[in-house]
């Protein structure tokens, strides 16, 4: 069992989310759709959700590295994941059938939403219809592959410890072998299907595969920050200005978490009063959208909007921490623990 590590990761997770978050207030909430601020936006999006799967990556491995059986581990992701997920899946069902009475629509989104299949029926009766987007929450297609993650990594340390010696051989294959998936399936598949499917997880493997890297060689290289940084930063501004490149981003951005991470310096416990990282992701896209139906985006201009927008993600991220996901963890729980710190 590796030990636990004074880290940031609480911090970069909040940043991540809050990546995503300015990207979706603007994509949402912009008087003209499609312009240079939204498009610089996107590519941030795309950096967060990608430190979102490595940071995911190396605490899931430390998570199931520390359980003492996988029912054990099996309950803390649960523990973690669902009970906040499904509170943002039944108040807006809750809301659209209160409006709408159309039972059947409400029915559609909660049976697929609940069990994170939000592609098939990502809209609510009653509910932004006349919004730029329809869905409820375009942010949840990212736990789909969480969840799936979660169910693939007892095997995939199961088989990389039966390597020993060629541990770090085995991470190459899972890296190479999530590259080759995202790269060649939208050539094999068809138009819509073939694109998205490269986004799901086995396309979105390395980065998972380079968090698992980052848990496995932590006690070895926490010192070496400074080379972190330097090559993870170089590379990573590489891959952005040469397509080629490309495949080497979970790699680059890797090296960027883990030299954030632990450079020397204050802890930053941003999760001393809540940690809220989680419940901002899950929460913002909703409100936005609540917040743009009601006309907000045009009367308070897009300053306005993000100022209003920021302030009720924040209220409601605290809220579902200390109502829905705080009361669901054991109290051993890291989690519980860091919001604990004085």
């Amino acid at each position: 069992m590796m030990p636990q590590l004074a880290n940031r990761f609480d911090f970069i997770r909040l940043m991540l989310a809050a990546g995503v978050f300015v990207y979706h207030s603007v994509a949402i909430g912009a008087a003209r759709p499609g312009g240079p601020a939204e498009l610089a936006l996107a590519g941030l999006a795309d950096v967060s959700i990608q430190g979102f799967f490595i940071v995911s990556g190396l605490l899931v491995a430390g998570s199931l590295d520390r359980a003492s059986s996988l029912a054990d581990y099996a309950g803390k992701r649960i523990r973690r994941l669902y009970p906040a997920y499904a509170a943002v899946i039944l108040l807006p069902a809750l809301i659209s059938l209160l409006l709408t009475r159309e039972a059947g629509g409400v029915a559609s989104y909660l049976g697929a939403n609940l069990v994170f299949l939000n592609f098939l029926s990502p809209a609510l009766p009653g509910l932004f219809e006349d919004n730029r987007y329809s869905a409820v929450n375009g942010a949840l297609w990212t736990l789909k592959i969480e969840v799936m993650f979660y169910l693939v990594l007892p095997l995939i340390l199961l088989v990389l410890n039966r390597l020993k010696a060629l541990w770090w051989v085995g991470i190459a294959a899972l890296y190479v072998a999530g590259e080759i998936w995202a790269y060649v399936l939208p050539q094999l598949g068809a138009e819509m299907y073939g694109a998205e499917l490269s986004r799901q997880l086995p396309g979105q493997m390395a980065y998972f595969a380079m968090g698992i890297a980052l848990w496995k060689a932590s006690p070895g290289i926490q010192r070496r920050w400074r080379a972190l940084a330097f090559c993870g930063t170089a590379l990573l501004g590489a891959t952005f200005l040469h397509p080629a490149l490309e495949p080497l981003r979970a790699f680059a951005l890797a090296g960027v978490i883990g030299a954030v991470a632990w450079a020397p310096g204050p802890k930053l416990n941003v999760a001393r009063f809540g940690d809220i990282s989680y419940g901002l992701y899950i929460t913002h896209f909703p409100i936005l959208q609540a917040l743009a139906a009601a006309g907000l985006a045009t009367s308070l201009g897009l300053a306005g909007f993000l100022a209003l927008a920021t302030v009720a993600t924040l209220a409601a991220s605290f809220a579902l921490w200390h109502l829905v996901e705080k009361p669901a963890l054991r109290p051993s729980s890291h989690y519980r623990r860091v919001a604990a710190e004085t």
